[in-house]
């Protein structure tokens, strides 16, 4: 029989409602503060990678790696897109512990590759420009998680403009026009600026589908990476606009 006395039959399901909302942020701000965090340690690592095989002796074998041509170089320099590909189109199939590994690996590889930026650059300017990209990517990062606007109108229109940027850096190795390389850095760190915004919203409406799933922990490894990406991206754009030659 109704209780024609409770005016308010509702009381005790709005606490019920608040708990079950402050479980899921919760176990949104954990989720996210992993996907940060395995990008912030890609990142560090890659750093540390490239500055230990470009500093003291290992300045001389890295110069000697890129320099001698040969298969070494290659595989330091296409490895990367490989395993990207890989995770990419096998992460249904592979294991989270194979993501990991693979992940680590990339960064690494990432790091080797990237090494010969402190050949080209002044240490000074690759400083600025890292602190700027971070300084960057932490308040892009935080407006695409915290906006309310729908951003998923936009990630068509940037992949597409990566496409391009692809495209435009390919002629430009044959035409080696220097307006066209300025043009080329300023779209990318526009574009990749973008997609940080993009991804992390991405990121944390895939919280929704994956929460409590064996699929969790493979997401916040893909999340990790496309943040990732969109860092190393939007750095070294950064650094060929800005960045001073140690020449």
């Amino acid at each position: 029989m109704a209780n024609w006395s409770d005016p308010n039959p509702s009381v005790g399901y709005a606490p019920q409602v608040d708990a079950r909302s402050a479980a899921y942020d919760a176990g949104l701000r954990a989720y996210m503060l992993s996907v940060y965090n395995y990008m912030a340690s890609g990142v560090l690592l890659t750093g540390i990678v490239a500055m230990a095989f470009s500093w003291g002796i290992e300045t001389s074998l890295a110069a000697q790696i890129f320099s001698g041509g040969g298969f070494l170089p290659l595989a330091i320099i296409f490895s990367p897109l490989i395993i990207v590909l890989a995770m990419s189109f096998g992460q249904n199939r592979m294991s989270t512990g194979t993501l990991q590994a693979l992940y680590w690996t990339y960064t690494v590889l990432m790091g080797l590759s990237l090494s010969t930026i402190f050949l080209r650059y002044t240490g000074t300017s690759i400083a600025q420009c890292f602190f700027a990209t971070a300084a960057g990517f932490a308040g892009l990062s935080l407006w695409g998680y915290t906006t309310k606007k729908d951003l998923s109108a936009f990630g068509t229109f940037l992949i597409m403009g990566v496409v391009g940027l692809i495209v435009a850096s390919i002629i430009n190795i044959f035409m080696q026009s220097d307006s066209l390389s300025l043009v080329i850095s300023a779209a990318g760190v526009l574009l990749f600026a973008g997609l940080t915004a993009y991804d992390t919203q991405k990121i944390k409406s895939m919280y929704a589908y994956v929460a409590g799933t064996d699929m969790m922990g493979k997401v916040v490894i893909m999340g990790a990476l496309n943040l990732y990406l969109d860092f190393i991206n939007m750095f070294l754009f950064l650094l060929r606009l800005f960045g001073s030659s140690r020449d």
